[in-house]
């Protein structure tokens, strides 16, 4: 630890995505002089690494990199890898022989929000109260002014969720707002309101919701001085990370007074979200209904969609799908593939190693 002779020509360089729990002798002047911080990748460096990483895969001629990286806003490199990775198998169990843009935009939802568990035994009452729940989400997240644009709203079970309402921010976020905070939190709020008018009953269903909502409160108040009667104050130390528990040992830097008023001003922040979207659901009924019948037939809208509801009242079914005969595998006739037996297409041809189990 005396640090390091610059007469030896060595060079030593460690990296940490810890750097909070580090020794402090480690950062002393003469040991590790220079700190680079490596941050998430922005909408250009998204786009770069896409390139590179698509150079061992096989791409359709119409796919547009650039709009998968305006869609993955916070993705890591190794994340961008696994995306395209996941695109391969996605085209190689659709029988493509290229990776096309639905592949890449369902390998996108995959990795961003979970796997679709369609075999998930649904009865038709958990079908429409669910698509009650995210209709509730999708209407409110549509109307306010401050939301990031809606993506999709689906029915399908996905990851941990059996529906989800998905949205994507126009450009990379670097700092939030409050208005922008305060309707995430009537959003979330909105799918048990939803719920609650349909079966005059409420459920689990909302318990993540909750758990959202409460989060993204309780930092407004205590690090993000968002609450006018608290202050710009912080109250308690980050906790998202726990170091051999020493922030559990560590009691509270306030009095129960003040833990008194900061739960106080929790509960009108989402007290206030839930009186928004409730308004909102009672003035817009009607469309309400139109999104959750819509999603009981088609199982997934698009924001498009879903905004077309709320502005007209009235929904248009979607196209049925094209499909290009460039990328599709060719189906011969048994006569024909007697003749001549087309080659068995595999992960390998679209440059993406074949998974040891699916």
């Amino acid at each position: 630890m005396d640090g390091f002779d610059s007469q030896e020509g060595v060079i030593i360089i460690a990296a940490t995505n810890r750097p909070d729990v580090l020794d402090p002798a480690l950062l002393r002047p003469g040991r590790f002089d220079r700190q680079i911080t490596v941050n998430l990748p922005d909408i250009k460096g998204r786009e770069a690494i896409l390139k590179v990483h698509s150079k061992n895969v096989k791409l359709s001629k119409k796919v547009d990199l650039s709009v998968i990286a305006r869609g993955t806003p916070g993705f890591s490199g190794a994340e961008l890898a696994n995306l395209l990775n996941e695109a391969a198998l996605i085209a190689v169990r659709a029988n493509k022989r290229a990776i096309d843009m639905s592949s890449l935009e369902e390998a996108r939802d995959k990795v961003k929000w979970g796997r679709e568990r369609r075999s998930l035994a649904m009865t038709d009452e958990d079908k429409k109260f669910t698509a009650w729940h995210e209709a509730g989400h999708a209407l409110v997240s549509v109307i306010l002014k401050h939301t990031h644009p809606l993506h999709k709203v689906t029915i399908i079970p996905r990851g941990q969720s059996l529906g989800s309402t998905m949205s994507l921010p126009k450009e990379d976020v670097f700092s939030r707002r409050k208005k922008e905070m305060m309707d995430m939190i009537a959003v979330t709020m909105a799918g048990r309101i939803a719920e609650e008018i349909v079966s005059e009953d409420i459920s689990t269903g909302a318990a993540g919701d909750i758990q959202q909502a409460s989060s993204l409160a309780r930092s407004m108040v205590c690090e993000w001085g968002m609450s006018d009667k608290i202050g710009m104050v912080q109250y308690g130390d980050n906790s998202e990370y726990v170091f051999l528990g020493r922030d559990i040992m560590r009691g509270k830097e306030y009095s129960e007074k003040v833990a008194q008023e900061i739960d106080t001003e929790v509960k009108r922040m989402i007290d206030a979200g839930y009186q928004v979207a409730k308004d909102i659901i009672e003035k817009h009924r009607d469309k309400l209904e139109t999104i959750a019948e819509s999603l009981l037939e088609y199982e997934t809208l698009d924001g498009e969609q879903v905004r077309e509801i709320t502005e007209t009242g009235k929904f248009t079914p979607p196209p049925p799908p094209v499909s290009d005969s460039n990328d599709k595998v060719e189906e011969k006739s048994p006569d024909e593939n007697a003749k001549k037996i087309p080659p068995k297409l595999d992960p390998g041809e679209l440059g993406s190693p074949a998974p040891a189990a699916i």
